[in-house]
């Protein structure tokens, strides 16, 4: 790997239906009393766990009147080296993470098909770490800087109610760390297949006068299953609580450090050969990417004592990210006038303000309101230069270098958002949920670089999202659901950077896409059983996707109606023995209901080839499934037995060709010891993941301009870690 430093080193009414924001995450899981802020639940108790995602206050997943999973501590630390979401999402029915196995990319995330064609980062889900936003005012996020290790809990929302959190939000993914309770030490090795090893290390207490600090750290390596694909992660964090009589402060700081080369997609014929392939270009041109940020962000609540207000939340966040690409793109591409470089790299600047106060008017015969009013800002600043990616002569090149500069302009996102949530509770069987969240997204771009022409512009949408949702205890441990919900998803500045004809300037004709959602569920838990089920049935205008690709440059469209409609179930087992299983699933229709027009191949400055209408949504699989069954036992450990299963996926629009469906295999063994008699405790943990060595796409490139659509799954893999763990 040569991790080059970073060529840019200068770094109207109803507006969501939503719980408290997740700003204030961190800070309410300090509040006392609340339950769900102690050990973090195995996943077949998941519906027994309190969430506090899409809900004004704090309430039980079995009860909220919405789409919701809850992946503990306990289920992420038995899912694999806690590098990925991939490794334990995989359980969220309806919920797609594949992990490329290319850390020069982030993980393919979607939701009820939404996110499924974004080529790079996170599309179209709303994702936060510990109340601080990981999506980026335009929608684009990123989930690579995310402590899986530390965290207590991840809450996955899906439906209309993700509407209530703003721009791009077919889903919402939130990680939560918890507070030191105790003097307490971690340290953990975990080493693996194809060279992985990793260290970590932790500290937390609490450090008297109402303060508690937890502090880790970590390193990963790892060489890749393909050439070119080797990569290393270098992670800190830092939390500072503080609690009073009336205030509660958090504090949080982390940094990611991730260098990583670029394996690329590959085309049919070079996956047929195997998925150690990797395409000749990725080495030619040594194409990679280096990743920095740095964040701190700080909560504050304080309780009152007046009337109906109970308590007020002020959430502030800060960041920097530096990003540098090299990309596979020929020299003889880049002597076009107009084209930007082989080399991307920008310093971005993020910043955001979340303020709310919450209400409450309890009345007898468990009647009541509660209601949540507030206010969003998030800004964002990017510097972003293009370079070529050689030096010398197009015509004798040397490659995989930065070279002259191609590309300069200044990239602006801006959001202002107020939004209003309360629950009307009839009785202790019925209660309806009413939210509102409107909002105004702000892009624009200056161009500092005009011997290529003027790339300036700016556009602004608004956007007011309502939503409702109505919930009824129908019989002990029996509650039914429904809710509807409009939603609303911009452009992404990445996606208005380019006009399809050519011409210099935002993509002015390309709108905002809008949907109206719609769900009905059930959940019931008896006994030692639990069971999920949820219709859903999502309705969209003007869908965004590709329009050509030219010189490198992709210009989009809007191609017109879309619908998703499916289904998803999750059931656990859980009996005073030994074993328990867990299962879940997800079926998914996602197609277009009109026609519209696209490229055949590259270059291309104006699409000719129709896509009639009941195509499927490129990078949607029709459906995925998981299960596991567990045994365990004091004496020997915990054993488990896991399946995931992925329907097959379009790789395009056209649907001109697919990525088969696979199922594959997993087997893992556990096992905690004491050391000693301090308290100390050394947990093994010994994973085998696609037991069968099946060999499979684990992800897709949607709509690649060079037909290089297939990112190979990882071959059969092997983790054994130890983890430590003691007090002082």
């Amino acid at each position: 790997m040569n991790p080059n430093p970073n060529p840019n080193p200068n770094p109207n009414l109803f507006a969501s239906f939503r719980l408290a924001p997740l700003a204030a995450a961190t800070l309410l899981a300090t509040l006392p009393g609340t339950s769900w802020a102690q050990t973090a639940p195995s996943p077949a108790a998941s519906a027994g766990s309190v969430v506090i995602t899409g809900s004004p206050v704090q309430r039980l997943a079995a009860e909220a009147p919405y789409a919701i999973s809850v992946i503990g501590a306990e289920a992420l630390q038995s899912a694999g080296p806690m590098i990925n979401l991939s490794e334990a999402l995989v359980q969220v029915p309806g919920l797609v993470v594949n992990n490329r196995g290319n850390y020069a990319q982030d993980l393919q995330v979607s939701a009820r098909g939404f996110g499924a064609r974004a080529g790079f980062g996170v599309r179209g889900l709303r994702l936060y770490a510990d109340g601080i936003p990981a999506s980026g005012p335009d929608g684009q996020g990123q989930v690579s800087h995310f402590d899986i290790a530390g965290a207590q809990r991840v809450e996955v929302l899906r439906g209309p109610f993700s509407v209530l959190y703003g721009n791009s939000s077919g889903g919402v993914i939130a990680i939560f760390s918890a507070a030191p309770t105790k003097p307490q030490w971690d340290a953990a090795l975990d080493v693996g297949s194809f060279g992985l090893r990793q260290v970590r290390a932790a500290v937390g207490a609490p450090l008297g006068g109402g303060f508690d600090l937890r502090v880790s750290t970590s390193k990963m390596q790892i060489d890749g299953f393909r050439p070119q694909s080797e990569a290393e992660k270098t992670t800190a964090q830092a939390r500072l609580g503080w609690r009073g009589e009336r205030d509660n402060v958090t504090v949080v700081l982390n940094h990611l450090d991730q260098p990583a080369d670029d394996p690329l997609g590959l085309s049919r014929a070079q996956f047929e050969l195997g998925p150690e392939q990797t395409a000749d270009v990725a080495t030619q041109f040594d194409t990679r990417k280096t990743t920095r940020q740095t964040q701190l962000g700080a909560s504050w609540q304080h309780r009152f004592d007046i009337g109906a207000l109970r308590d007020s939340t002020l959430a502030v966040y800060s960041g920097d990210r530096s990003v540098a690409q090299w990309l596979a793109i020929p020299a003889a591409t880049q002597a076009a006038a107009r084209h930007g470089g082989g080399v991307i790299a920008f310093d971005r600047r993020y910043s955001g303000t979340d303020a709310r106060l919450r209400w409450a008017w309890p009345l007898a015969g468990g009647v009541g309101v509660d209601l949540v009013t507030g206010a969003t800002l998030e800004r964002q600043r990017d510097a972003r230069k293009g370079f070529e990616n050689y030096t010398g002569t197009v015509a004798n090149p040397v490659l995989g270098v930065t070279g002259r500069l191609r590309r300069d302009e200044t990239n602006r996102a801006e959001t202002r958002d107020v939004y209003a949530q309360g629950e009307v509770a009839f009785n202790p069987a019925v209660s309806a949920t009413l939210g509102v969240r409107s909002g105004r997204v702000k892009l624009s771009a200056a161009d500092n670089y005009l011997s290529n022409g003027n790339d300036s512009g700016d556009l602004e949408f608004s956007y007011t999202n309502p939503v409702l949702g109505l919930r009824w205890q129908a019989a002990p441990g029996l509650q039914l659901y429904a809710s509807l919900a409009r939603g609303f998803e911009s452009p992404t500045l990445g996606e208005l950077a380019y006009r399809a004809d050519g011409t210099g300037g935002f993509n002015t004709g390309l709108q905002a896409q809008t949907s109206r959602q719609g769900e009905l569920g059930m959940k019931w838990r008896a006994g030692s059983l639990n069971l999920e089920a949820t219709l859903f049935q999502v309705n969209t205008d003007n869908e965004i996707a590709v329009a050509t690709n030219a010189g490198g440059r992709s210009a989009f469209q809007n191609v017109g109606s879309t619908l998703r409609r499916g289904l998803e179930v999750g059931a656990g087992w859980k009996p005073a023995g030994p074993l328990r299983a867990q299962v879940s699933l997800g079926v998914l229709e996602a197609k277009y209901e009109d026609s519209f027009l696209v490229c055949a191949g590259v270059p291309c400055n104006a699409p000719t080839l129709a896509v009639p209408p009941g195509g499927r949504i490129a990078g949607a699989p029709r459906g995925n499934a998981w299960g596991e069954l567990v045994w365990a036992d004091k004496t020997w450990g915990e054993w488990g037995a896991e399946m995931r299963a992925t329907g097959r996926v379009a790789v395009n629009d056209r649907n001109t060709d697919f990525a088969a469906g696979y199922a594959l295999g997993a087997l893992r063994w556990s096992k905690s010891y004491p050391l000693g008699s301090g308290g100390a405790t050394m947990t093994w943990l010994l994973r085998v993941d696609n037991v069968f060595d099946r060999e499979h796409a684990g992800s897709v490139i949607v709509n690649d301009a060079n037909s290089r659509f297939f990112e190979p799954g990882a071959p059969r893999s092997v983790l054994l870690a130890l983890r430590i763990t003691g007090g002082f």
